[in-house]
């Protein structure tokens, strides 16, 4: 009998879990480790932050899906990874401290025999000061934050009904974020939401972001097929902005928040501020600060984790010029490469790089995305850690045969600008591979027949479909498996 342990039930997390419990059975024990009682579906927060959707339509509760799956779930949140035991426990184990109310505070150790860290990031709002929800900004990162942000946003457009004016700065909130879409999604639904109740000419918006053209959103923007023509995603998203009124301001690293002012830093190193009454800004990411530690309680965790925490995996983390990238460069099963019976599928794996070039301020400050790690990619490679550790448990050590570097994935996204069955709106994007991989596509860098874009009302549709189509498979609703991650 193997016993897995999976740290996180965010959608790479859950997929694995799901996925290992079914195809190994009742034979094997998995055991579900996450300090939150529900499952999210975070692309929908954007809805939720507009008041289109409320919480109870874009999570669940999990313990009732995992008592069905006969999986052991524990709501408490992973705090050390002991990969070789200690003197007392032979196996690896987690300390894990539990968050359920009814054991608050806590301890305990689960041995494994295969682990999967699937914790996902943390947001680090704390890397600028004055950013976040309680402070100076909102975001729609979880359910309770796009819960705040919609009644900010509702107070905002009350003072706008009776006649005041509001700015709204929507964006990214460090020099280094990521998420670039997520926050292009929500400023267009905000647009839409004030275009709604026809009080445009009461409302400045402005996106704010670190990238250095629009549309690179931390994958080095793209060339996409449309309409028989090829394109940027920069001509893409500025014509989106355009369309909707909202001004810009790019190669910007946020610094700090003020009330009602936020100050940053451009790439050519002037300092600048930009007032708002409204503010949705998209924290950095970290790992969330797992510590590991050896048979002699020696701390090694600059042996399982990076410095920015994330885990490592199959990547190369040699450090080369930017023109020596490739795509070569990127994890394929996810696999950390001292102990290999720890994997780290979705966020929870270090990039080996960025996706877009590394830009500095004449003041030496980074001022460019992070590589985006987005839903479709977080449930193939928990997918494919999971088929690959059932086949570890089934046959024993071998090759790996199931692989899925993002150098050779391709992803599809659609970015809400609006919400209705007949006045909505969208942009359908996709992109193969997410990584440039310049040796096989010297042109463009990816496939231009696979890389494509449209906007229009089908892409609300099928956001729409995806959203329902999605939660149906999370909550283990038949034929679960069938869907695509």
């Amino acid at each position: 009998m193997a016993k897995i342990v999976v740290l996180g039930a965010g959608i790479s997390g859950h997929t694995a879990a799901a996925f290992i419990k079914k195809k190994l059975g009742k034979q094997h024990d998995v055991v579900v480790v996450s300090p939150n009682s529900y499952y999210q579906w975070i692309p929908s927060n954007i809805w939720v932050g507009v008041g289109r959707m409320n919480v109870d339509q874009v999570r669940f509760k999990l313990k009732k899906v995992y008592d069905k799956w006969e999986i052991d779930f524990k709501q408490a949140k992973a705090v050390s990874i002991h990969p070789d035991g200690n003197q007392e426990i032979t196996k690896g184990f987690v300390s894990i401290e539990y968050t359920d109310p009814e054991r608050k505070g806590e301890t305990e150790q689960i041995d494994y025999d295969y682990l999967v860290n699937a914790t996902g990031p943390k947001l680090n709002f704390e890397g600028t000061p004055g950013l976040g929800p309680g402070k100076n900004t909102e975001s729609v990162c979880s359910c309770d934050h796009a819960i705040h942000a919609w009644e900010k946003l509702q107070a905002c457009f009350k003072k706008m009904e009776a006649g005041e004016k509001q700015t709204f700065l929507i964006g990214t909130g460090h020099s280094m974020a990521t998420c670039q879409g997520a926050a292009f999604e929500y400023i267009l639904n905000v647009s839409y939401e004030i275009r709604k109740r026809k009080l445009e000419h009461l409302a400045e918006l402005i996106w704010i972001t670190n990238e250095y053209e629009l549309g690179d959103f931390g994958m080095g923007g793209a060339f996409i097929k449309r309409g028989g023509y090829i394109t940027s995603t920069k001509v893409f998203a500025e014509s989106f902005l355009i369309e909707n009124g909202i001004k810009w301001i790019k190669r910007a690293g946020v610094f700090e928040i003020e009330p009602g002012k936020a100050n940053y830093e451009t790439l050519d190193g002037e300092k600048n501020s930009v007032a708002f009454d409204f503010s949705m800004l998209i924290p950095g990411f970290s790992g969330v600060g797992l510590k590991a530690f050896g048979k002699n309680n020696e701390d090694i965790t600059s042996t399982v984790f990076a410095p920015n925490g994330f885990t490592k995996v199959d990547a190369d983390y040699t450090t080369k010029d930017f023109e020596e990238w490739k795509a070569a460069d990127w994890p394929e099963t996810y696999r950390n490469p001292t102990y290999p019976n720890i994997f780290a599928p979705g966020i929870a794996f270090a990039p080996p790089h960025s996706i877009s070039k590394p830009m500095k301020s004449k003041n030496g400050t980074a001022i460019f995305p992070a590589p985006p790690r987005t839903g479709m990619p977080s449930g193939v490679s928990g997918k494919v850690v999971a088929l690959n550790i059932v086949n570890l448990v089934k046959k024993g050590e071998h090759k790996l045969k199931h692989r899925a570097s993002m150098a050779k994935m391709g992803a599809a996204c659609i970015v809400s600008a609006g919400f209705g069955m007949t006045k909505g709106s969208a942009a359908t994007m996709t992109v193969y591979p997410i990584v440039q991989d310049w040796d096989k596509y010297p042109e463009w860098g990816r496939s231009i027949k696979y890389t494509m874009g449209e906007p229009g009302l089908a892409g609300h549709w099928l956001k729409w479909t995806m959203h329902y189509m999605f939660l149906h498979k999370a909550k283990g609703y038949p034929f679960w498996w069938l869907l695509p991650e």
